[in-house]
């Protein structure tokens, strides 16, 4: 990892209604790395996320990002346009920042084969099964060739087998692109298998309550699910989900 891709400095959020979504956080991620973030529901996990996206503003700190570095962005649902075809849809983000017709096609069509949609690039979304829907999403932000992609839960509407392959399909991507990853997740199991580090945050006001390494190598077989040494992983990550809050936080 050459340095740090992103880096939050006290980083919180309060919304006009007054409520305290996010304690101030510190957080740095290196350049390529795969980072997830597990918490409970409302715990201010995609609010971090959207700071970082700079969707959302922060109401205190600084998130520093390269601005040079194009990000991507998938949500939960796939937010596809139902009258365009697979291949216009994987095309709209490009279209949007004023890319050429060309450069948007080309780039559309090598994301779409990437994440295993060649072949159907004329096919419209509802022709798709979920999985299917969820792989042109992820085309739709590759195609930006991005250097930060931030995944907010986007494989929490598909069955469990269809979750372990596109899984395995994600990580096979991020390694090949070398983009840096940041993704919520509810899933213990997803976070431990896809991620170099698990962000572990506390309940509503959110903070950081502890930073995991997982410590198996790339390329990871999906056998690895099954082995000890995974249970023991993600039983660390559980213990510390359910930690009482009175506990020391581990940084």
């Amino acid at each position: 990892m050459a340095g740090a891709a992103i880096t939050l400095a006290g980083v919180s959020k309060t919304y006009d209604n007054g409520l305290l979504a996010l304690q101030p956080t510190d957080l740095a991620i290196g350049a390529g790395e795969f980072i997830t973030i597990v918490g409970p529901s409302g715990c201010g996990k995609s609010t971090l996320l959207r700071i970082v996206a700079g969707l959302v503003p922060a109401s205190t700190g600084r998130c520093d990002r390269a601005a040079e570095v194009e990000t991507g962005f998938v949500f939960q649902e796939a937010a596809l346009l139902p009258w365009r075809t697979v291949q216009k849809n994987a095309e709209l983000l490009m279209e949007l920042e004023g890319y050429p017709a060309a450069d948007c096609t080309a780039r559309a069509r090598e994301a779409l084969a990437t994440v295993g949609l060649a072949g159907f690039e004329k096919s419209y979304p509802h022709e798709l099964s979920g999985g299917m829907r969820m792989r042109l999403s992820l085309a739709r932000a590759l195609a930006l060739r991005p250097g930060v992609l931030l995944l907010d839960e986007p494989l929490a509407a598909v069955d469990e087998l269809t979750r372990d392959i596109l899984q395995e399909e994600l990580s096979a991507v991020w390694r090949e692109a070398g983009f840096t990853a940041m993704m919520v997740t509810h899933n213990v199991h997803e976070a431990a298998y896809l991620s170099t580090r698990v962000v572990v945050m506390s309940a509503r006001p959110g903070r950081v309550r502890e930073v995991i390494e997982v410590p198996f190598a790339f390329p990871r077989p999906a056998e690895l699910r099954a082995t000890p040494e995974f249970a023991a992983l993600t039983g660390r990550v559980t213990a510390a989900l359910r930690r009482p809050e009175t506990d020391e936080v581990v940084a």
